[in-house]
């Protein structure tokens, strides 16, 4: 499905949740530095995810963390519990198998998300997003990356 079928999904998705959504629309992006001149103006958490997967391709996470967040993998593989060093970037290949978009396009969205597109930028609130990853099926995992590695 491309982009805009993609995205079309998405808001009708968010629609029958009772979700509502602010988007903006700006050029194309592949970079959180690319996005921000388009969205700093927008109050809430600006972030990026990171679309990654085990060592032996048999698990994939999606994680999102603020804009300006700097991530050990080792650690955040510690905090899974998938053993320090057996965390990778999944390449575009998987990325379009199991997100149906390519690189700079990572889906999840007062929360800043692309929408299927990197040529707009959708916010949600905290809660609305819980809510609608819990509809897919999927019990998001919370991390405190400022807590010590236990």
């Amino acid at each position: 499905m491309a982009a805009a079928g993609l995205r079309a999904a998405l808001e009708q998705r968010l629609r029958e949740l009772g979700i509502a959504a602010l988007t903006a629309e700006h050029p194309e992006v592949f970079t959180v530095e690319e996005m921000m001149p388009h969205v700093q103006h927008l109050k809430g958490g600006h972030s990026k995810n990171l679309f990654l997967r085990d060592k032996k391709k048999k698990g994939f996470w999606l994680v999102t963390v603020l804009h300006d967040r700097q991530i050990n993998l080792n650690e955040l593989a510690k905090k899974l519990g998938v053993g320090s060093g057996n965390l990778r970037f999944a390449d575009e290949n998987a990325m379009l198998e199991k997100l149906k978009v390519g690189q700079g396009c990572d889906v999840k969205f007062k929360v800043y998300f692309h929408p299927m597109t990197n040529s707009a930028t959708m916010g949600l609130s905290p809660e609305d997003f819980m809510k609608f990853v819990k509809s897919t099926g999927h019990d998001p995992i919370i991390i405190h990356f400022d807590e010590d590695s236990k």
